[in-house]
């Protein structure tokens, strides 16, 4: 393997027959924080397809010029899993993922998209960048909105927000920011790992909380509702926003039937931002 880490990696694969084995190794080591099971990484991953012929690389993010996250996780293939955990910023590890770490239902479902884990292995190079943070740290503001009221709960616990109120409801977009952090802003079109509560203006309704399912939410900036995008491009990393979205910048005239939102609804977001890539 040739290319240091932070740029894209060019592997040289022996002659002959795939190892159909799996295995994981620390290429560079870095510096840091190791990476542990709950843990999100951004990473910059170059997969190949090891297959004896060709040995192609099927993707990397150098190529695209974006970061992605990863999960640390034991559900991951064992040898992904074992290269990841220890992990550091600034290091890369290599895993070869072979039928052997696949159930037989991921083997098939690999197979229907191109990958036949019978007559080749996954190569993965991930150069790890840094790991999210689990919370936004510092002592939050009041976001000053009439007829919004946000307690604020520490640690990786969820903010209370209230939203039943008389008040009208702000015809325009409003972002006010609670906690300012001191992470890159994020930017349009990026990739963003928040925790978020969403409530309905005046009826102090639910319909959304990524604290409630135990785990923060990724979402392509540019695949959201636009109140979500205008919203958050330009916020830095380990910041606590409160934005309240109106109908046309939200889910438009149709409203969202499944979260029991009506075409006039205006949404509440209190929104933690723990990562940007």
């Amino acid at each position: 393997m040739t290319g240091e880490a932070g740029k894209k990696p060019t592997l040289t694969f022996p002659a002959g027959k795939p190892s159909l084995t799996s295995a994981s190794i620390k290429v560079i080591e870095g510096q840091g924080t190791p990476a542990k099971d709950g843990d999100v990484l951004t990473a910059n991953v170059t997969v190949y397809n090891w297959d004896g012929k060709e040995n192609k690389a099927a993707g990397s993010d150098y190529d695209q010029g974006k970061s992605e996250f990863v999960s640390v996780s034991p559900q991951l293939p064992k040898a992904l899993h074992e290269a990841l955990v220890g992990a550091k910023p600034g290091g890369r590890v290599m895993a070869v993922v072979a039928k052997d770490n696949l159930s037989a239902e991921q083997a098939e479902q690999a197979k229907q998209q191109g990958q036949d884990f019978d007559a080749s292995s996954q190569v993965l190079v991930i150069d790890v960048v840094s790991a999210a943070m689990k919370a936004v740290q510092g002592t939050a503001v009041d976001p000053a909105v009439n007829g919004v009221k946000v307690g604020s709960a520490g640690g990786d616990k969820a903010p209370e927000l209230t939203t039943k109120t008389s008040e009208k409801a702000p015809k325009k977009l409003v972002v006010k920011t609670m906690i300012k952090g001191g992470g890159p802003e994020v930017k349009a079109g990026q990739t963003v790992l928040a925790h978020y509560i969403g409530k309905i203006w005046g009826t102090d309704k639910k319909f959304d909380s990524s604290w409630d399912r135990g785990q923060p939410a990724t979402f392509a900036l540019d695949q959201v509702v636009k109140g979500w995008a205008q919203g958050l491009t330009g916020v830095p990393v380990g910041s606590r926003v409160l934005i309240t979205i109106p109908p046309d910048l939200g889910y438009g005239k149709e409203g969202n039937a499944q979260g029991g939102i009506k075409g006039t609804d205006t949404l509440v977001f209190v929104v933690d931002v723990l990562g940007a890539a």
